[in-house]
């Protein structure tokens, strides 16, 4: 699996429209056949910080995702609610069998 780790910080004036569209893209997302989890946080003591927690089943599922209306509309309208560039690092998933410990 594919997870990606995002990180925002958002200008505070625009908290509660981020908040908003961030949980509608999340929701359409939780509904794509390829996504297993799609999580959005909120920093507790810094409310500015938001983290998306995205895990896809394969890369091509991540792909998808991108090309989707829902994704499209949220990146452009949060974009300008951005305070710096968002930050997302893709990680591959390692389960516990697959470890050498």
């Amino acid at each position: 699996m594919l997870a990606v780790h995002v990180q925002i910080q958002v200008h505070p004036s625009h908290l509660e429209a981020f908040r908003v569209a961030t949980l509608a893209n999340a929701s359409a997302s939780r509904r794509e056949p390829g996504v297993v989890r799609f999580d959005v946080c909120q920093q507790a003591d810094a409310p500015d910080r938001w983290v998306l927690w995205e895990v896809y089943r394969n890369a091509a599922a991540h792909a998808a995702h991108r090309e989707t209306p829902h994704y499209a509309t949220w990146r452009d309208t949060v974009e300008p609610m951005m305070a710096s560039t968002r930050i997302g690092t893709k990680l591959t998933t390692v389960s516990p069998e697959e470890a050498a410990w």
